[in-house]
């Protein structure tokens, strides 16, 4: 079987492949995703062709330097009513994201793309829908304090497999994706292509 490649540096990523029983290695592309986000959007891109670019370019990126493997690149944005969120630059700009979101209706896009030999062989974006209640600014605050060192690393300020779930009354869309990779349609390639065991 061919050799598989996360290019990602995200821990929850690696944890849904190798819970599904895939064998892999990690590799960091090392891309400056906010330039590139920035000049994406300065472009006009949606929030859809952001996310699939930033995959891409991650999978590309080790592709090139592993020819032979099959690379997986994934990338996640928020879009709230067409802004793009990114991950919190600091504690005050999460209570600012998640204040925004509070009581509204945003969509998570999770994009994977995988490269062989330096070229895209398949891509997929998953979306999510998402409703967030309205949030105190009491319980804003302590949720921050409690939960600050986990979620600093997530898109919206929030792990839904935490205490951020208690931030939603609906989610409509697949839990995976919702974490950060469209993880069934991407097992499922892997193993049509007999990657996988099946």
């Amino acid at each position: 079987m061919v050799k598989i490649i996360l290019a990602s540096g995200s821990d929850i990523r690696a944890k849904m492949l190798r819970n599904a029983g895939a064998v892999f290695e990690v590799i960091k592309p090392r891309i400056d995703e906010d330039m590139i986000r920035d000049a994406l959007l300065a472009e006009g891109a949606s929030p859809r062709d952001i996310a699939d670019t930033l995959a891409e370019m991650k999978a590309r990126k080790v592709s090139e330097k592993h020819p032979d493997a099959l690379v997986i690149g994934s990338d996640q944005v928020l879009d709230h009513a067409g802004t793009l969120y990114s991950k919190p630059k600091d504690r005050a700009d999460a209570k600012t994201q998640l204040r925004a979101l509070s009581g509204a209706k945003h969509q998570l896009l999770s994009a994977a793309v995988i490269c062989e030999n330096g070229k895209p062989l398949w891509r997929h974006i998953g979306v999510v829908r998402m409703q967030m209640r309205d949030i105190s600014d009491t319980y804003l605050d302590a949720y921050l304090t409690r939960n600050w060192e986990s979620i600093r690393h997530s898109v919206g300020g929030y792990k839904l497999e935490e205490e951020g779930v208690r931030l939603f009354s609906r989610v409509d869309g697949d839990y995976f994706t919702v974490l950060g990779m469209p993880l069934l349609e991407l097992l499922s390639y892997l193993s049509l292509r007999g990657d996988l065991e099946t």
